[in-house]
């Protein structure tokens, strides 16, 4: 039996190889004409935000974080979020989730939102967004639109447009001033 020596750790520049590495054995081409892939090519992801596990020093598993608006609400795009098939079903996915959701938190981030499969992602706090509040870039089956509300009132927010947005917590607090 292989003892696993699990360490998770913020994204950096080092990283980027083998993240898309993982991101192609996991999603293959199609990756790219997503929808969520049309808003994270609009702007950088936030890498304060964004971790990786590594397994005995090999990177294993990565979890994004795209600053967004959607609608009124000044959030994150969760994803992509990868496990190479060697460390598949050990609960890593779930805690990169866990991670990446706290530090929005800690950020001041309103939400975290993501179009993903609701029987995994329901489990780890996300909630299905109203049929169709959101409009992204291009088709999305809107039964897979979920968010992790960080405050109180996201659900009657969330609607209109959802886009990349370079938003800082500091510009929030200002214009809220």
């Amino acid at each position: 039996m292989h003892a696993h020596e699990l360490v998770y750790l913020t994204e950096d520049a080092s990283h980027d190889a083998i993240i898309e590495i993982i991101n192609a054995e996991a999603f293959g081409p199609g990756r790219f004409t997503k929808s969520s892939a049309r808003i994270r090519e609009q702007g950088p992801h936030d890498r304060s935000l964004s971790f990786v596990c590594a397994d005995r020093g090999e990177t294993i598993a990565s979890v994004r974080m795209t600053p967004v608006r959607a609608g009124d609400v000044y959030g994150h795009l969760l994803g992509p979020l990868a496990v190479r098939p060697s460390h598949k079903n050990m609960g890593i996915g779930r805690e990169l989730v866990r991670i990446a959701i706290e530090a929005a938190r800690r950020k001041g981030s309103e939400a975290v939102i993501l179009v993903g499969d609701p029987p995994y992602y329901m489990p780890l706090g996300f909630e299905k967004v109203r049929y169709g509040a959101l409009t992204f870039p291009g088709p999305v089956d809107p039964g897979r639109v979920l968010v992790v509300p960080l405050v109180g009132d996201v659900h009657a927010r969330l609607k209109g447009v959802i886009a990349w947005d370079g938003w800082q917590p500091q510009a929030l607090a200002a214009a809220a001033e």
